[in-house]
């Protein structure tokens, strides 16, 4: 296979002579030789006069290929003044080399106004790509190429938002095709018929189609080379960080850098430990509060909820917060430890809250910071656990426990967790899945050696019957991501529906 081949040229001419509106549209397949490429159209028009039109990564194709795509329309002008027909060759330069596509030297050629064609290496192709569902969208455009010699009759969309649990079919459109007067010869290309459609995905989290293109002799299928096209919303993420209780130096521009991680990160729910505010009295002070501070740094504040515990370092009110960037349905706080006294730092009150999230469902989420396994955290892991099985409904998705679990991975207390075998470690779902199977559906009775080294005391425990599952997980509020906010780092995971 060339390092660089055409797919499709489309040259269109639109309106009258006065005012001629004319767009040029090139697809191809490109080898990824490496990741500083530079693909171009080098194109002349009747005038003679060379350009270099910029490609654009379009999606990835086959092992080692890409799809790339160019587009230039050029404002209504007189007929006389527009490119017209015109000639090209393609250009790739990548790894110190330059590889052409040049129709064997006889460059291609594309009349004004003749529509679009295929090359023999592509007799279907998909023109339209999305790669992600936007919030608002419910409905996906589909457009495709087909090799007119296939003198196809119909085309289908086979799609689903379920997995396949239950399928669907859209019927495409044939386009109308201007007429072109123009009988130059066509090298290498084919005339092209172009097929347009709508999938009706509503509310669905991801999409999965093919395409079928059926003529009186033969169906031909487009799946993506096996693997049916995909398109789906942005996961939910979900950011847990224990903010060390106003200890830290520099601590007004740690609450921006948290504020900025947030926005930036995209998090849709943020679950806070150590959350304070100045003691007054026990009064509390609502403008130091952590939790507010950096909610009112954010380009548009989210839906918070806080509590707080007990009196942390002899001068403030410490507790747990969520933030939201959906409305909180169903806050409550409670008192997980045997104490309730607001003096004894051994009083663990835990915040609650349901959110109804788009496209993934509706969650229970809970803000815990307990006890060490000495001070407690058995008692109190309990009751949290009572507690949100007690919340849990038929129309909850998932329920996560999040924040400061004061268990090291591996731990007595992560044994604990382990042996109810309900709720699971994510951030280790997401980057060890063999080490979670083995832990948390084996239960191999060695597993406790393979986390010597992990270090972590921060989760998010999500009960194994839900309906969501971790997509990706990662450390952030380190040196190398955002910098350090706290003697905790903070973790970033993400979640899509089954």
């Amino acid at each position: 296979m060339n390092n660089i081949e055409l797919l499709y040229v489309a040259n269109s001419i639109t309106g009258k002579a006065a005012a001629c509106q004319q767009s040029l549209q090139f697809f191809m397949r490109v080898a990824d030789l490496d990741y500083h490429k530079r693909v171009e159209v080098v194109w002349a028009g009747e005038d003679g006069v060379w350009h270099f039109l910029p490609a654009l990564f379009n999606r990835k194709a086959e092992a080692g290929q890409e799809y790339w795509q160019a587009e230039i329309a050029f404002p209504p002008q007189a007929h006389a003044d527009i490119p017209g027909d015109i000639r090209f060759a393609l250009r790739l330069q990548a790894a110190g080399s330059e590889y052409w596509d040049n129709n064997e030297g006889a460059d291609y050629f594309s009349g004004a106004g003749c529509g679009g064609r295929l090359t023999s290496a592509a007799p279907i192709l998909k023109l339209s790509h999305a790669d992600q569902l936007q919030d608002s969208q419910h409905s996906v455009p589909i457009k495709l190429a087909v090799a007119a010699a296939l003198e196809i009759d119909q085309v289908t969309i086979h799609w689903t938002i379920d997995n396949w649990q239950h399928s669907h079919t859209s019927h495409c459109r044939r386009q109308a095709q201007r007429k072109s007067a123009n009988k130059a010869v066509y090298a290498g290309l084919h005339l092209a018929e172009v097929w347009s459609g709508r999938i009706k995905v509503g509310d669905g989290f991801r999409l999965q189609y093919s395409l079928c293109c059926e003529s009186k002799q033969q169906r031909l299928w487009d799946n993506n080379g096996g693997h049916n096209y995909v398109v789906s919303r942005s996961p939910l993420r979900l950011l847990i960080l224990n903010l060390h209780c106003y200890q830290e130096d520099e601590q007004d521009r740690k609450f921006w850098q948290i504020a900025n991680a947030i926005d930036e990160l995209g998090a849709d729910v943020v679950c806070l430990q150590e959350v304070a505010e100045y003691w007054n009295e026990g009064r509390g002070d609502w403008p130091s509060n952590s939790a507010n501070i950096i909610n009112q740094r954010l380009p548009k504040p989210f839906y918070l909820y806080t509590d707080w515990s007990h009196l942390g370092f002899d001068k403030f009110r410490e507790g747990v917060a969520i933030l939201s960037r959906y409305p909180l349905i169903e806050q409550e706080a409670r008192y997980v430890s045997d104490s309730h006294d607001a003096y004894s730092i051994h009083s663990r009150k835990v915040v609650s809250a349901r959110i109804k999230v788009p496209s993934i469902g509706t969650i229970d989420v809970f803000s815990a910071h307990l006890s060490w396994w000495e001070d407690g955290f058995q008692q109190q892991f309990q009751r949290l656990s009572a507690w949100a099985n007690q919340k849990r409904s038929t129309e909850v998705d998932a329920t996560l426990l999040c924040g400061d679990f004061n268990i090291a991975a591996g731990s007595t207390g992560y044994q604990l967790v382990v042996n109810g075998h309900q709720y699971e470690d994510q951030y280790l779902a997401a980057n060890a899945p063999a080490l979670f199977q083995q832990i948390f559906r084996v239960n191999d009775a060695h597993w406790r050696d393979s986390l010597a080294d992990d270090y972590r005391i921060d989760y998010i425990f999500m009960d194994r019957n839900s309906g969501l599952r971790v997509s990706s997980a990662r450390t952030v509020f380190t040196q190398q991501d955002y910098g350090p906010v706290s003697d905790h780092c903070g973790y970033l995971l993400t979640f899509e529906p089954l």
